[in-house]
């Protein structure tokens, strides 16, 4: 049995490009998917909670896995090495195309595995580390970062045009034409007069 294995973590991307990388790798290798699993979810989570968890039960041994690149597998290096130790361990091959990986029973498949999985790691991990770095120089610099929880904003659209807007309510125009002037609906002007106006 020939498995084609998709995942996105988001609605926003799509299963066709990987769907499709698939199909013109296993055409130009002279193979076939007979099934295919797709599924739209994190790969931090763990197999069981995804249909790559039944995948992995269902695997026979001589069977093959083909997905684009290790990483849809999953998130993290104990992960991966999980996944593909088990299914080394039941005699399935996995095959990825943007890595061109090939996993067998032979050592050199669990070097390579374990060494993309942990570049991947430690890839994810420089650049949550970056991310933390900016933060922090933001914060030393005084920078204040979101806001305090239950909070509501201190600045909207409308903020700094308070003059205007009395003016403008001053000679009696709408609500909805202010909105109209400003770019915002009505309900925004309404509550922008509420909290800011009446103060």
């Amino acid at each position: 049995m020939i498995y084609g294995y998709i995942r996105v973590s988001t609605d926003r991307q799509t299963v066709d490009n990987q769907r499709f990388e698939i199909e013109r790798f296993c055409t130009k290798n002279g193979l076939a998917v007979e099934r295919w699993i797709e599924e739209t979810i994190s790969g931090t989570k763990s197999p069981e909670k995804r249909l790559l968890g039944s995948l992995l039960s269902e695997a026979e041994k001589g069977d093959l896995i083909v997905c684009s690149e290790l990483s849809r597998l999953g998130r993290s290096i104990f992960m991966i090495m999980s996944i593909l130790n088990q299914l080394m361990l039941n005699g399935v091959r996995v095959w990825t195309i943007k890595d061109n990986y090939r996993l067998g029973d032979n050592i050199q498949s669990k070097v390579l595995a374990f060494a993309f999985a942990l570049s991947a790691e430690i890839e994810r991990d420089l650049i949550s580390q970056r991310t933390k770095e900016a933060l922090a120089r933001k914060r030393s610099e005084g920078v204040v970062l979101g806001r305090p929880v239950g909070r509501k904003s201190s600045h909207v659209k409308l903020s700094g045009h308070e003059t205007e807007i009395q003016l403008l309510l001053d000679k009696h125009t709408s609500k909805s034409a202010i909105g109209r002037i400003f770019g915002v609906n009505r309900m925004t002007v309404d509550t922008f007069l509420k909290r800011r106006m009446e103060k």
